[in-house]
């Protein structure tokens, strides 16, 4: 993985959860190279060794679903780094079925990995970003929410929740300096699609205008981006989507 050496979150702090692997080990590479200081969080038991091989500032392990966790893993992130002067919330499930056959359990389970967490962490940090007036927020959510997607309308309504809940907290936030805002990938080689099955896949990168799926490492820089000054500065309740062409909003 090559990822090309800048300065532009110089100073930095930022906590990332997720970052065991795909998306958020990405963002969690890429900020570090961008200058960054950086948390790893994950439900993995490797996140400290996880850190330690990226060069982060520390990791800890986070059921993001557990509303004590969550306020612990921020509280340990911000001694480790001072401040958090950005979240990035990458973590999540993917499973697949039809909703004939979907049972409550399931729905459940995927609604408080892909939605509630996301609720907990922005609301865990916001205390400290409000305080020392600023931060960044960037949720990940998916293009699925945008538009749905078959035997997925569990995963689907949670990720819409994620960008409904982020519009709302960046009106809320913005003119005290916390910008709030969101990444919608299209489908992204990782280790998430693993749930999904093959046939799924295929007609997914058929219909794709770009004719492919994306890789976690073309997706970071969107998060980069939404973090940096000037760049990020006017993005407000936005919903970006590197999707390869799946959504056009």
């Amino acid at each position: 993985m090559t990822i090309p050496e800048s300065s532009l979150l110089q100073g930095r702090t930022a906590m990332i959860t997720g970052a065991a692997s795909g998306i958020g080990r990405a963002v969690a590479a890429h900020y570090l190279a961008a200058g960054a200081r950086v948390v790893v969080a994950d439900l993995s038991p490797r996140a400290a060794e996880i850190a330690g091989e990226l060069g982060a500032d520390g990791g800890v392990v986070l059921d993001a679903t557990d509303e004590d966790a969550v306020d612990a893993a921020v509280a340990a992130a911000t001694e480790m780094l001072g401040r958090i002067d950005v979240l990035v919330t990458s973590h999540g499930i993917l499973t697949q079925s039809p909703m004939v056959d979907m049972s409550l359990a399931l729905w459940q389970e995927t609604l408080s990995v892909d939605l509630t967490s996301v609720f907990l962490l922005n609301r865990a940090v916001l205390p400290g970003m409000l305080g020392q007036g600023g931060g960044r927020i960037v949720n990940v959510a998916s293009q699925l929410g945008i538009k749905g997607g078959e035997s997925l309308a569990h995963y689907a309504a949670a990720k819409a929740g994620v960008i409904a809940m982020t519009k709302s907290l960046a009106l809320e936030v913005s003119s005290r300096g916390v910008l709030v805002n969101a990444i919608a990938p299209g489908p992204i080689e990782t280790p998430m699609l693993d749930g999904i099955d093959d046939e799924w896949k295929r007609a997914k990168r058929a219909e794709l205008p770009l004719g492919r799926f994306g890789t976690a490492d073309e997706v970071a820089p969107t998060a980069v981006l939404l973090a940096s000054d000037p760049g990020g500065n006017l993005f407000v309740g936005q919903v970006l989507g590197p999707n390869s062409g799946d959504v056009m909003p």
